[in-house]
Formats: structure tokens, C-alpha cells, sequence
């Protein structure tokens, strides 16, 4: 980029097109939020459990962490009640145009199976960033998928025919809980 007086100031700008809008994450912690307000439904995201084994500390506002390690492996995203029902989901983004199932592990798909068994609600929210589509996938159809076929992804055509598609709207912005209402 040239300055206008001939000045070089910049040598090297490369335009990135991630993060443009917001993140799933993101848009799911404000709908959440918008719930919360509005009494709706009580979802939180769940932290990541780690301990801290060094601390750079020069003052208590400059603490920075230097190393960390993760003490369990955790379990899902989130989790809440809505209309007297536990609800646990697990958000996930990919680029690609088929989910790929390394992208969820193992003990997470043994906690959604606990979830249902015990009476409750336990799902993945998927987006499709580069299609710009969101889907709600049940515990049910992934586990029917993982179960019938042996494939290591997801195609996008399972999603089309057997989750619910997650329009964007205003407020909240993921409605992802008009959903939920169908297995309620």
C-alpha cells in the first residue's frame, strides 16, 4: 500500500475473509443471552477445565499465563434448562462441505448418549461457513449415522435430509430453541 505522499508505509497486507462476521460461538453466547434476558431458557457456556502451572506476574492486572494444561477432557459446549428440560449441545464450525467426525470426540458422543438416556436433550449446532448454513443435528442422527455408515465426515446432503436447518434471524440470532421444541 502507497502513502499518498510516496511515503511506503505498509510492506505486506494480506486481506483475510475469516472472521468477517461473527463466529458461531459468538452468535450462539448472544442468543443465549438474549434467552437469559427475556426468561426464556437458562444456557450457559461451560468453561474449559485447566490448571495453571505458570504464571507470568508483575502485577496483578499484567497476570499473564505462561503455561496450562487441560485437567479433564471436557464434555460438550454447553448446557441449561428450557421448559423443565436439560438441554447439553455442542457447537461446531467447519469450511469444508461434509462435517468431519474427528471434529467431535469420542467421550463427547458418549456424553450426548447419556444425556438422551437420562430424559434429556443433547444435539450439535453445525455451521457451514463457507455455505453459510446452520443446522441442528440431533444425538439420535448422529448417532445413526455413525452406527450405519463408515465414513470419516458427515456429507452435507445427510445434514439437508435428516437435521433442521438454523435460519439466521435478528433476535435471537441462532433460534436454535424452536428446535429444541420439537423434541420437547
Amino acid at each position: 500500500m502507497k502513502h499518498p505522499m510516496g511515503i511506503r508505509k505498509y510492506k505486506n497486507i494480506q486481506t483475510t475473509y475469516g472472521n468477517r462476521g461473527m463466529d458461531l460461538e459468538e452468535e450462539i453466547n448472544l442468543s443465549n443471552q438474549y434467552y437469559l434476558d427475556r426468561d426464556i431458557a437458562v444456557i450457559y457456556k461451560k468453561p474449559t477445565p485447566i490448571t495453571i502451572t505458570k504464571v507470568d506476574y508483575p502485577s496483578r492486572v499484567e497476570a499473564v499465563i505462561k503455561e496450562a494444561y487441560f485437567k479433564t477432557p471436557s464434555t460438550t459446549d454447553y448446557n441449561g434448562i428450557y421448559k423443565g428440560k436439560y438441554i447439553d449441545f455442542e457447537a461446531k464450525e467447519t469450511t469444508l462441505k461434509a462435517f468431519p467426525l474427528k471434529n467431535i470426540h469420542k467421550h463427547q458422543i458418549k456424553h450426548l448418549e447419556k444425556i438422551t438416556n437420562h430424559g434429556g436433550i443433547g444435539f450439535l449446532i453445525v455451521r457451514f461457513s463457507k455455505l453459510n448454513q446452520t443446522f441442528y443435528l440431533s444425538y439420535e442422527m448422529l448417532k445413526k449415522f455413525i452406527t450405519e455408515e463408515k465414513r470419516k465426515s458427515i456429507p452435507i446432503d445427510y445434514f439437508k435430509e435428516h437435521a433442521h436447518i438454523i435460519k439466521d434471524t435478528y433476535q435471537p440470532r441462532i433460534d436454535y430453541l424452536k428446535i429444541v421444541d420439537k423434541y420437547i
